[in-house]
């Protein structure tokens, strides 16, 4: 009996968990970056779940949860095995900023979370007074939050698809380099054993 291989035992799979408050866009994002194309969305009740192929040798599998209060009680049940977050943020809404760091801090002092790389997509730029990428790292003290991971800021227009692209890219590679780094890390413990 042969050994069979197919083109999917070599495609390389990491979990993107998308968060942020209600109307932030995620879903809207996340049908922009599977279809590239304009989706009338309502807000999430529970969570979507879509695959993307964002290289030939790898699959993202992106966790779309909702950000309304009932479900941010439940967004640690997402968080186990990520290799990426994708936190988006209303970068227009002012009334709801403080509100939207206040849940990402939350989500970063997750055991689950600890190291992930975090790309914050600084959504709705085509709307007036809309934060650029300085304004939102500046508000929500990325640089302090984020210190022991690799993170990004991106401003991005889920609606035109602006900076979608380069977003797609930056997650892509760090859930590359974490998926690696906990692969090695799981090889060197099962190591330790024998």
């Amino acid at each position: 009996m042969g050994l069979h291989h197919t083109k999917d035992s070599r495609v390389k799979k990491g979990n993107i968990l998308m968060l942020g408050l209600d109307y932030a866009g995620k879903s809207t994002l996340l049908y922009r970056l599977k279809h590239n194309d304009d989706f009338l969305t309502i807000p999430t009740i529970g969570f979507n779940v879509d695959m993307i192929e964002t290289q030939k040798d790898f699959t993202l599998t992106f966790w779309d949860v909702g950000g309304q209060q009932k479900m941010r009680q439940l967004w640690g049940d997402f968080m186990e095995d990520t290799d990426g977050l994708l936190y988006v943020v209303d970068s227009a809404d002012n009334q709801r900023l403080e509100e939207s760091k206040k849940e990402l801090e939350r989500v970063l002092r997750s055991e689950f979370i600890k190291n992930v790389p975090v790309v914050l997509l600084a959504n709705k730029q085509d709307l007036p007074g809309a934060l650029n990428a300085e304004e939102v790292t500046r508000k929500f003290n990325m640089k302090k939050y984020c210190s022991d991971r690799n993170w990004y800021v991106q401003p991005c227009c889920a609606i035109t698809g602006e900076g979608l692209s380069e977003a797609l890219k930056r997650v892509t590679a760090f859930a590359k380099i974490h998926r690696k780094s906990k692969d090695t890390s799981t090889i060197f413990k099962q190591n330790e054993k024998l």
